[in-house]
């Protein structure tokens, strides 16, 4: 049998669906209350794998199959599964085989920012249920894409922030939002990350023995493969990812969110450089976004190499009220009463390890009830855009005025381009606003 090739499967997807138009979208077996849900893994590095791990921490679910353009990555993830479950997933190297299988149930899909949307997008129009990794898409394009998507094909899907399940940061919000804190006019989170350094500048070589480079590119610019843009770093290159902004960046803004409620900024700016760190990546070592809301303002602040705020917590979030202030972080919560404010006592809430398990686990009862998820995909393209928003600052050097109805920047061209990416052919992005 011949290659299935990227523009066979392009032309596969149009003939699927003129047919779903006509007979309506395939789905897959229904899963029930007491059913097995059975995932196949897209993307299975060490966030893929973490996540399949967690994943098959219930009892309910088995692991059909991995997929990985790296052998390398494929035969860890399957002997994990194997040691699971006492029998091995099938291997496949091109994420089109998974989706285009029926025994599958839903797809995890943990892979570089860049591919989260096409997987996630055909896994919709095929009927299987989605776990996607955070940011929901690399551009806010991306993401609204998803979200039609899903929305179209009646799919529950869930954005991998599993903050959202958290115990602790529940228990915060609904602290934040009691109005025991008077009102909030200043929100403020930070990353400041001491375990990220400079990875150095090696040069441009041959992809290694058993990966499939230019599908790892996909839609991505052509690029010469380097060490540096592939695996975990690909995160510090624009083409593929928006550095901390969208990786810790999305957690942080979530919880704010989540507290301040799914209003859009009415004006984004946002500062810093490359100070620190001297290799071959390219998105800021240090940036602060200022986010100006209608009744409060929010200030993200990130580092890549140190530092430490609030507390001395390398990261956190703190919400500043009139009655007193609350601060949040992995470990917990706080809240400090103002000095002359003696009717509120400060309050440590510890926390528990259990966020992961229990998104992944909320994840799973909303397959077999179909309800929405807490981190569907139209919370999800929120709080990615958000996010999206500060990096188009940044990277144009400008003021930035959102129009959310329409997801358009209001008078900037250069910033309003990014909102969406040219895919390289023969790609296309289903649910696009902005391709054609």
């Amino acid at each position: 049998m011949r290659n299935f090739t990227r523009r066979d499967f392009m032309r596969q997807s149009s003939m699927t669906l003129a047919a779903s138009t006509l007979a309506g979208t395939v789905m897959p077996r229904a899963v029930s209350a007491n059913d097995k849900i059975v995932i196949g893994a897209i993307g299975v590095g060490g966030m893929g794998r973490g996540d399949l791990a967690t994943f098959l921490h219930n009892s309910d679910v088995e692991c059909a199959v991995v997929c990985d353009v790296d052998d390398k990555q494929t035969a860890e993830a399957a002997r994990m599964v194997e040691g699971k479950r006492g029998k091995a997933p099938d291997l496949e190297k091109d994420f089109r085989r998974v989706i285009d299988r029926k025994d599958i149930d839903a797809v995890l899909v943990a892979t570089p920012d860049h591919w989260h949307a096409l997987p996630t997008i055909y896994a919709c129009q095929t009927g299987k249920d989605v776990y996607c990794e955070k940011p929901l898409g690399a551009s806010i394009d991306e993401g609204r894409a998803m979200v039609e998507a899903a929305r179209e094909n009646k799919r529950v899907v869930q954005m991998g922030t599993q903050w959202r399940s958290g115990t602790h940061y529940r228990d915060a919000v609904e602290f934040i939002q009691s109005g025991k804190i008077g009102k909030v006019r200043l929100v403020r989170a930070w990353a400041y990350l001491d375990w990220i350094g400079g990875v150095g500048t090696p040069a441009d070589c041959n992809p290694p023995a058993g990966v499939d480079y230019d599908t790892w590119l996909g839609p991505a610019p052509l690029r010469p493969f380097n060490p540096n843009r592939f695996h975990f770093n690909f995160r510090w290159y624009w083409d593929y990812a928006g550095g901390l902004m969208t990786d810790w960046g999305v957690h942080l803004l979530n919880i704010c969110q989540w507290a301040m409620g799914p209003e859009m900024p009415k004006r984004v700016s946002s500062t810093g450089g490359r100070y620190v760190v001297n290799d071959n990546t390219e998105t800021p070592d240090t940036q602060i976004a200022i986010y100006e809301f209608s009744e409060y303002s929010l200030i993200f602040e990130q580092q890549m190499v140190g530092g430490l705020g609030p507390g001395g917590k390398p990261h956190g979030m703190l919400f500043c009220g009139t009655e007193g202030t609350v601060i949040i972080d992995e470990g917990g919560w706080q809240f400090i009463p103002e000095p002359k404010k003696k009717e509120h006592e400060a309050y440590k809430a510890p926390s528990g390890d259990d966020a992961r398990p229990a998104h992944v686990r909320n994840f799973l009862d909303c397959m077999k009830t179909r309800e929405k998820t807490v981190m569907d995909f139209s919370i999800g393209h929120f709080v990615s855009t958000v996010a999206h928003l500060g990096n188009l600052a940044y990277r144009t050097g400008s003021e930035i005025h959102w129009d959310a109805e329409n997801e358009k920047v209001i008078d900037n061209d250069a910033a309003d381009v990014l909102v969406s990416y040219p895919y390289r052919d023969p790609w296309k992005l289903p649910y696009s606003r902005r391709q054609t």
